[in-house]
């Protein structure tokens, strides 16, 4: 989930009117009515032009906590889109700075947060690099990767080797989209160049095989997006259809080959959906309750996290499952 990507309508006409612009809520969704991946970017660059100040990331951070809460979320990784404050020669530490102060009080509430830095692949290697600076100074204060999100299809994963290789001898956990509007050889770059531990999207691997079976014989995790993947017109690429819907999302053929799979909402506020929203059309796909319940574990195996603080969290989901009687 990107921070960017969960202001509601109501808060980006307060960011606007914090900055002196006059917006409606109904201007905002409009908007947020993507159909096709160009359009969604645009979109993208234009409600995170309202975040300008750390007290505006720390808003958003509050609004964010409050939706996570309600969804009795307990961890969640969160992307910050680092990359753009860079581009807008904004303040990042400062902006993490106010953010952590926004979210510290959740924590006591049974809400635990790390962040992953993230940096925009059509913006180069160098501006990359200046991300993962970034988020190697910053692992102590709770950054657990540096990935890279972005137009896939704008530049090849190698000019990125060296700034990946860079972020994982600081210490950091390493993602990249892939294989949301590219075809499985996006995948394996990811997977090979890069050396991503986890897999934003993913779903082009469908598609062939041999890149199914390295991702599962690696346990390289995917994070699935099933809402995000039709608003912005990935499914309908990979189906080969403009109207591909749910049933033909390649999630229950990924799992079934047994790549790791967790379930996420990517920008939630901007595709109207929630973690509740993208776990009921599990069904749709036509996944039984037994796999179901395997991909919510699956979120917490692929967790960022130690060994031991991943298996309490595990434990702790088992344990409220079972009284549940699921």
């Amino acid at each position: 989930m990107h921070l960017e990507g969960t202001l509601e309508p109501a808060t980006v006409v307060s960011l606007a009117r914090n900055h002196g612009h006059a917006l409606d809520e109904d201007t905002v969704r409009s908007r947020y009515a993507t159909r096709d991946f160009s359009a969604f970017i645009e979109a993208y660059k234009w409600v995170t032009s309202y975040l300008r100040a750390p007290s505006d990331y720390a808003q958003a951070a509050r609004r964010m906590c409050e939706q996570m809460l309600a969804q009795n979320v307990v961890y969640a990784e969160v992307t910050l889109s680092v990359g753009v404050m860079l581009l807008r020669k904004q303040d990042v530490e400062a902006n993490f700075c106010a953010i952590r102060e926004a979210v510290e009080p959740y924590e006591p509430r049974g809400l635990r947060l790390r962040w992953i830095f993230d940096a925009v692949r059509q913006f180069g290697p160098d501006a990359a690099r200046e991300v993962a600076q970034c988020a190697v100074g910053l692992r102590g204060a709770g950054v657990v990767a540096f990935g890279m999100g972005g137009d896939e299809l704008s530049r090849p994963a190698a000019e990125f080797r060296e700034v990946y290789n860079y972020a994982a001898a600081g210490g950091l956990h390493r993602l990249v989209h892939a294989g949301e509007i590219g075809g499985p050889d996006s995948v394996l770059d990811a997977a090979n160049i890069l050396g991503a531990g986890r897999i934003g999207h993913g779903i082009a691997a469908a598609a062939d095989p041999k890149v199914m079976a390295l991702l599962a014989e690696r346990s390289i995790g995917l994070e699935i997006c099933p809402t995000s993947n039709l608003r912005t017109g990935a499914l309908a690429g990979y189906a080969g259809r403009a109207d591909a819907g749910l049933p033909d999302h390649p999630l229950p053929k990924l799992f079934r080959a047994g790549i790791p799979i967790s379930l996420s909402t990517d920008d939630p506020a901007m595709f109207d959906t929630t973690l509740i929203g993208e776990f009921s059309t599990l069904d749709e796909m036509g996944l039984h309750k037994p796999e179901i319940m395997s991909i919510a574990e699956g979120a917490f195996r692929g967790a960022f996290l130690p060994q031991g603080d991943k298996s309490a969290l595990l434990q702790a989901f088992r344990a409220k499952a079972q009284a549940l009687r699921l």
